[in-house]
């Protein structure tokens, strides 16, 4: 077995890393990534990323979103969670076999305290009946790579915030996430390892894995990336995992609703969105307006879905000919 640890802690730029390494190298043995990064969110290939995430929050808290090739739910990462991939060719390796997949962490989980940690339903790792994990895989070619997470330390109230839609209603096509009960692993690890951060988890992982004291004695199984493979990956980067069209121009084609009383009036607003871009807005209710509203809902058809492009349609406009009394902070809050 091969190992790469990363040095980004930018879930962006290490999914491309993964991607890259998955695409245009070859090892004659299984190849093992670890990672972290600071608080993000991935949502699975197949997601609706406007429906999994709470826009406003990621907003303001500066929470990186992006879009993993793999299927499954989104997951909420930070610095307290460690992420692992396995790659491996598809002769050695069943599609969709998670189990067989992360029967090493198990096994090396065990041997760190963790005894009671196994593999749950479809894709999960819990511990005493509490979701710690989550995997997802993807193919390519000749290769299969299953990656996960293992929530060491994270910040848990945080991800009950950022993956909670606010209550609006989304009609889509995409997959849904399943909230499950989450736990950290710290608490169920032996002694030594309670105090340990995410490195050094990390670290005593691998030489659980490797069955060695000393990771200095098993460099010759360390993977190396040179500066022009470093340049292909920046290209990875910047096409596709940090692409707005990725991330949300790929999502399935939703409809959203967004209904508020407001002193002045109630507004409900419909907006149909496909591969991220607005096809076609209506409002309904009993707010006043000196002009007809539908001048405003064409001014929206064809711009991307997100609060930075609709707040630029909204100060282009005298919004009290449509809805007077209600300020353009109002509105912006309301559909976005």
């Amino acid at each position: 077995m091969f190992y790469y640890v990363m040095p980004s802690d930018d879930i962006r730029r290490n999914l491309a890393t993964e991607e890259y390494l998955m695409y245009n190298r070859e090892f004659d043995e299984p190849l093992v990534l670890f990672y972290y990064e600071k608080p993000s969110i991935i949502v699975g290939h197949n997601q609706n990323t406007q429906e999994e995430v709470n826009q406003k929050y990621i907003d303001d808290n500066k929470i990186v979103v992006t879009r993993r090739r793999s299927g499954g739910g989104a997951v909420y990462h930070d610095l307290g969670n460690l992420c692992f991939s396995f790659v491996l060719d598809t002769k050695s390796a069943e599609f969709g076999d998670f189990k067989t997949f992360v029967a090493p962490i198990i096994t090396a989980l065990h041997e760190m305290g963790a005894t009671t940690a196994e593999v749950s339903g479809r894709n999960d790792m819990i511990v005493d009946g509490k979701k710690f994990s989550g995997s997802a895989m993807f193919k390519h070619g000749s290769k299969i790579y299953a990656h996960g997470t293992l929530m060491l330390d994270v910040d848990l109230d945080v991800v009950t915030k950022a993956l909670n839609v606010p209550a609006d209603k989304i009609a889509s096509k995409g997959i849904k996430s399943v909230r499950s009960r989450v736990t950290n692993l710290k608490p169920y690890l032996a002694a030594q390892y309670q105090n340990l951060d995410v490195a050094g988890f990390r670290d005593a992982l691998l030489k659980q894995l490797f069955a060695v004291d000393d990771l200095a004695t098993i460099k010759d199984k360390e993977v190396k990336i040179s500066a022009e493979e470093e340049k292909k990956i920046a290209e990875i980067y910047d096409n596709v995992y940090n692409n707005w069209d990725w991330v949300y121009g790929t999502s399935p084609e939703f409809t959203v609703q967004k209904r508020q009383h407001f002193t002045a009036g109630t507004i409900d607003a419909r907006l149909n969105v496909k591969d991220g871009i607005i096809d076609k807005v209506t409002f309904f209710g009993d707010f006043f307006g000196t002009s007809d509203v539908s001048e405003l809902e064409a001014k929206f058809v064809g711009v991307k879905y997100n609060r930075e492009e609709l707040e630029k349609i909204l100060a282009s406009v005298e919004l009290g000919n449509y809805f007077l009394g209600i300020d353009h902070a109002q509105i912006l809050d309301l559909l976005a």
